[in-house]
């Protein structure tokens, strides 16, 4: 039906025609009541002379023209003129996306933009009850500033056969020619879902699959399901599968792989249940991007993306590019020979966790923390600096199976909460172990590991090595398990065990129980990797006579065999060892910040002396911090240092030493503390002192405020720990607690300590005799920071980042907010490690730990 210019349908004046489809002729308008321009659809006769099916058109129209969002075209009105039923809608300046698809796949930035909003389009529609039933990139407009608009909601129920009842919902085709009825093009079936194919029931997952279809296309170029005809296309629709993503663009990144499939999927129920869940998805790929998880590149995906230069200038541009056409090389993996190679894979700043190598040995996954952000799991290539954010809930990677199953630590925040599965081809999380109670799980290195028919899993749990899961291999009696890895063969699993401070070995299991223990003593081992080639177990860690504050690459073969395979200034962490030898290694800097407000202080001050300052003690007037030096700078032993907090004089060091404890009141004397002595170190002149007492082993120890007794928590032979009076004019130390009681601070008075009994509740014990008192309130995991001047309130920190102090009445239990410490920039910060607050609360220190992280593969490691 065609209408000419100065045609009046209702208050709409023709001007001219925009184009025409199956569901009718459209023309440019003008609304003469409130002056703009509108497009209307005349709808063909053939249709518009039912009038059973125009009663329902309409109705579906209407409820369409509720719709209120940027990414719907919006409806105004419809009604019928002189026989000609029209419908009034928001006119769009842009193309279709069919014309912009005519020129082929669609670069990566806009791909995720178009996607991202048509499905926040839909996701709109269908919780409000409405369903499409045609999408595809005809129904599609793209405005001259890149925004999506969705068109013709509600038409597509227009092509159902009449006999179909009001209120049924179902949609036969409305992309296929039913007999002879007019305006329905043949062409357009390969955008149907499989139960729109077979005549079922839709609902709104038919527009996932219809969407699907329409994302592969943007990212190939290429129809999903195309065939010779339409009967072919339907059938291809039904039972077959189109050329994977990996294949037909294998650019493309991982997630976006995975909605797509998720979208195609055969079975609705496999689809999402929700599509606000699959817009969120692709919106957080979108957010990706825009943060610089992938290129800004406006190349097509199929194709290399030329990289953009930065605001960092043409320096920062030549170094990305460098490192392009690194990866490409690498991604050649041709043998080389001389110094290895380090290629970076990982570009941003942040700390990352566990990396491995997936079966294709190209694709990279890994967990990384960037800018702040909570930990997420990411992908990249070895052809690419492109890293993609997958669309999966907070975790740490554990392990990747050779058929492509994630094993992934679940978080809650910085809790872990279960060890689960997810297929590397999408889908949700599957729970496998849960963390029982919250946390219990570590949240560590490689604490699980497929075997490698990726059928079962181990996993350490209480510090104990289970396979399968269950059944203990080996136990904790001798240390805690820290890391795993299966052997090639699936014959043996290397593990490292903590078994004291600075006590490390690595052992191989068999699967009957058999234990060999191949590296013993050393003071850190950090991860694990069984090269392919040589058989050995390669692995980060340091000995006693390694160079200090470096863990190194080193290697071991099941004989026992040791080799430095690899040394760096930095702390070198292996990941994994593809199979052709290449090593992905993590490069880690760990850096302690200590930072201080001084007594009458404006603003806090930045205190950290050499790479590693931690507070140890605050002086009760706030004028003085010991501290503690653990890194490089301190040298082979650490350093134990005092500082004004005002810095108004350099660090003065006191002694050796990671063990200080506490500073005496009248700050004379720190005390030192190792497990079988304790150090009194002098701050000015004088000797240092050394108590030894047989039979105990010493755990915490503080000063009393008369300074000539400690407050000593130890283990004596025979009996738990608890807590002991040490005088230091006399031994041994006199017991005041039951066994059982930890965590103690001496009050201001030096008469009752606030400790933590075996069940957890915070007590307050008499030093010199009484009854204990219980002090509910204060939970075992809150962190005591000091007290005020009379001991009547407690400083108590709560929380990690960033740290709530309140002040809390021991005889009222009422508590207040002191104040809030926070961390300028988190970028690499999990938790403020230290903290202190002196008497008056006005002047405090604390310590925090930032991991900032680079991964690397390396090529010519021997």
């Amino acid at each position: 039906m065609t209408v000419a210019p100065g045609t009046r349908l209702g208050p709409y004046e023709i001007l001219s025609p925009l184009g025409a489809g199956g569901m009718g002729e459209v023309y440019r308008a003008r609304d003469s009541r409130l002056e703009r321009d509108v497009a209307i659809k005349v709808l063909p006769a053939a249709l518009a002379s039912n009038a059973e099916r125009l009663k329902r058109f309409e109705k579906e129209a209407r409820s369409a023209s509720a719709l209120n969002h940027p990414n719907i075209v919006t409806v105004y009105d419809l009604g019928t003129t002189d026989g000609v039923s029209w419908i009034a809608m928001e006119r769009v300046e842009g193309d279709t996306l069919r014309k912009i698809l005519a020129s082929g796949p669609l670069p990566l930035k806009r791909l995720l933009s178009y996607g991202a909003q048509i499905a926040e389009g839909l996701a709109k529609a269908h919780a409000t009850g409405i369903v499409h039933r045609d999408l595809k990139p005809e129904n599609l407009m793209v405005t001259r500033d890149g925004t999506v608009k969705i068109l013709d909601f509600g038409l597509a129920k227009l092509t159902a056969p009449s006999s179909e009842s009001e209120g049924g919902d179902v949609s036969h085709s409305p992309t296929m020619s039913l007999g002879t009825e007019a305006g329905i093009v043949v062409g357009t079936v390969g955008y149907m879902s499989p139960e729109q194919a077979i005549g079922s029931v839709v609902d709104f997952r038919s527009d996932q699959f219809s969407f699907g279809s329409i994302l592969y296309e943007m990212a190939t170029g290429n129809r999903a399901f195309s065939r010779a005809s339409a009967p072919e296309t339907m059938t291809a629709i039904i039972r077959a599968e189109p050329e994977s993503l990996a294949t037909a663009a294998p650019s493309t990144p991982v997630p976006f792989r995975w909605i797509v499939e998720r979208c195609l999927a055969k079975d609705v129920e496999e689809r999402y249940a929700s599509t606000k869940d699959l817009a969120r998805d692709l919106g957080r790929l979108r957010e990706g991007l825009s943060e610089g998880s992938f290129s800004g590149s406006e190349a097509a995906m199929p194709a290399p993306a030329p990289r953009r230069r930065t605001r960092l200038g043409l320096a920062l541009a030549a170094a990305v590019v460098v490192a392009a056409a690194a990866a490409g090389a690498l991604a050649m993996r041709r043998p080389r020979s001389g110094p290895p190679l380090y290629r970076p894979v990982s570009f941003h700043r942040g700390s990352l966790g566990v990396a491995r190598f997936a079966p294709d040995g190209k694709t990279i996954l890994y967990t990384a923390a960037w800018q702040g952000h909570a930990p997420q799991l990411y992908s990249t290539r070895l052809d690419s600096t492109e890293s993609t954010a997958l669309p999966l809930p907070s975790a740490n990677l554990l392990s990747i199976s050779n058929g492509g199953k994630l094993a992934i630590l679940l978080l809650h925040g910085n809790v872990t909460s279960a060890i689960a599965e997810v297929s590397l081809a999408g889908g949700a999380p599957r729970e496998l172990v849960a963390s029982d109670p919250p946390g219990a799980l570590m949240f560590a290195q490689g604490v699980a590991d497929w075997s490698p028919d990726g059928e079962r899993l181990a996993i350490v749990r209480d510090g104990a090595l289970e396979f399968p899961v269950g059944k203990v291999l080996v136990s904790a009696t001798n240390g805690q398990i820290a890391g795993i890895r299966f052997s090639p063969d699936g014959r043996r699993i290397a593990y490292s065990m903590e078994k004291g401070p600075n006590n490390w070995d690595v052992a191989v299991v068999d699967l009957a129980g058999e234990i060999k223990t191949l590296v013993t003593g050393w003071e850190i081992i950090a991860s694990l990797a069984w090269h392919p080639v040589t058989g050995e177990i390669w692995f980060s860690g340091r000995n006693r006579t390694g160079n200090i504050g470096v863990v190194e690459l080193h290697a071991v073969s099941l004989s026992g065999e040791q080799r430095v395979v690899g040394r760096t200034p930095q702390l070198l962490i292996v990941q994994d060892i593809a199979r052709d030898g290449g090593v992905l290694a993590r490069s880690d800097d760990w850096p302690e910040t200590m930072i201080c407000m001084p007594p009458g202080g404006s603003r806090e001050l930045d205190l950290t002396w050499l790479d590693f300052s931690q507070d140890v003690a605050l002086s009760k007037d706030g004028q003085d911090v010991l501290f503690m030096e653990g890194g490089a700078g301190a040298g082979a032993s650490g350093g134990v240092y005092i500082r004004k907090t005002d810095g108004s004089t350099p660090a003065v060091r006191l002694g050796d030493g990671w063990d200080a404890e506490d500073l005496s009141a009248d700050k004379k004397w720190v005390v030192q503390l190792q497990p079988d002595r304790l150090t009194l170190l002098p701050v000015g002149p004088g000797e240092k002192k050394t108590i030894h007492d047989p039979n105990f082993r010493y755990v915490r120890a503080a000063w009393f405020p008369d300074g000539k007794r400690l407050l000593v928590t130890a283990a004596e032979k025979g009996h738990g720990r608890r807590l002991y009076v040490r005088d230091l004019g006399a031994g041994p130390p006199r017991p005041i607690t039951p066994e059982g009681v930890h965590g103690p601070h001496l009050l201001p008075d030096g008469t009752r300590v606030l400790a933590i009994d075996a069940k957890e509740n915070r007590i307050l014990y008499p030093v010199d005799g009484g009854e204990p008192r219980p002090v509910p309130g204060i939970g075992a995991d809150e962190s005591i920071l000091g007290f005020d001047e009379r001991g009547e309130n407690v400083w108590v920190g709560h929380g990690v980042i960033p740290l709530r102090i309140d002040r809390f009445g021991l005889a009222t239990g009422k508590r207040t907010v002191l104040r809030e410490i926070n961390v300028a920039d988190p970028t690499g910060v999990e938790t403020i490690q230290t903290t202190h607050v002196s008497s008056d609360g006005r002047s405090y220190c604390y310590s925090f730990m930032r991991s900032l992280s680079r991964l690397y593969v390396i090529e010519g490691l021997k």
